[in-house]
């Protein structure tokens, strides 16, 4: 007796039902994935379209000259570099250590859990208080001034939590078998972190550092309290010097300068992104390779 097997490997209705199911799924989360993405080409298009005519070696390399209506934005530029990587510089090591902590030592008690609701209370804090915050503690009461310092310091800790949430779940995320193994070969717990645990994490960290920079990058108001200057020609030259910063003279240009040319702050904003995504794309390299180093 023979079988038909066409007739054998026939869909069956509910298969059918289940196929036009996931089509729909997939129409609806493409339609989502577009409505969060054409935002982002606009606005891309409307800066390269109204300031990228005002790009040049001497938009990037001048300072602004003529109250600030013509010129370039070398000042901002470094201004801005200083303030990401001192803030970097302070807030990478206490977050990855704090997260090490909490991941890897601390138990399950009142006084962990208190820690993880204050991570997440500052991670919701507006910037402006956080500008308040560093203006009393670090401007006035430790007497930094309004330097660079004193600003790095005021965005370090507003940007801290992304950094410590972003390394926990990526060193919760190693297999605990990892770990299992270095201790039953007589390992410390922190020979395992250091040789184990740190490696297989680290392109996990690197994203909550990339979310740092784009924040950091971008914040205006704690450092117009803490450090940024309206208008100052000369370049820092240590971290207790004033600067200006991309972020308040594209506001200012925007707002406070008279007679200002209209693709000019289109151009400033355009230069923010693009070291915005210079940054990013490095880190996003540098992860890429860490990620193939991966064995797992």
């Amino acid at each position: 007796m023979t079988t038909d097997n066409s007739v054998m490997f026939q869909a069956s209705s509910l298969n059918r039902r289940n196929e036009k199911v996931q089509g729909l799924y997939r129409i609806l989360f493409g339609l989502m994935t577009l409505m969060l993405v054409t935002p982002v080409l606009l606005i891309l298009g409307t800066l390269v379209a109204k300031g990228g005519g005002v790009i040049s070696w001497e938009f990037l390399f001048t300072p602004p000259t003529d109250g600030m209506r013509t010129g370039g934005v070398l000042p901002a530029l470094i201004g801005t570099v200083w303030l990401v990587m001192t803030a970097l510089l302070l807030s990478v090591p206490i977050g990855i250590f704090a997260a090490i902590y909490l991941s890897e030592y601390a138990g399950d008690n009142w006084f962990t859990r208190t820690i993880n609701l204050a991570i997440i209370n500052l991670a919701g804090v507006p910037s402006i208080v956080h500008a308040l915050f560093g203006l009393g503690a670090f401007v006035l009461f430790f007497g930094f001034g309004t330097s660079i310092l004193a600003a790095s310091l005021t965005l370090a800790v507003m940007t801290m939590p992304v950094v410590i949430v972003s390394t926990r779940e990526s060193l919760q995320a190693v297999p605990q078998a990892f770990r299992e193994a270095c201790w039953n070969m007589g390992a410390t717990r922190w020979q395992t972190i250091r040789r184990v645990v740190l490696p297989n994490s680290v392109t996990g960290i690197l994203t909550g550092v990339i979310l740092e920079v784009s924040r950091t990058a971008g914040e205006t108001a704690p450092i117009m309290f803490t450090g940024a200057v309206f208008f100052t020609p000369f370049l820092p030259q240590s971290v207790l010097d004033q600067t200006m910063a991309l972020s308040l003279h594209l506001f200012v240009a925007a707002t406070q300068v008279p007679g200002i040319a209209e693709e000019v702050p289109y151009g400033i904003a355009l230069v923010l992104i693009g070291l915005v995504l210079t940054m990013n794309s490095a880190s996003i390299a540098f992860r890429m390779w860490l990620r193939g180093k991966k064995k797992w």
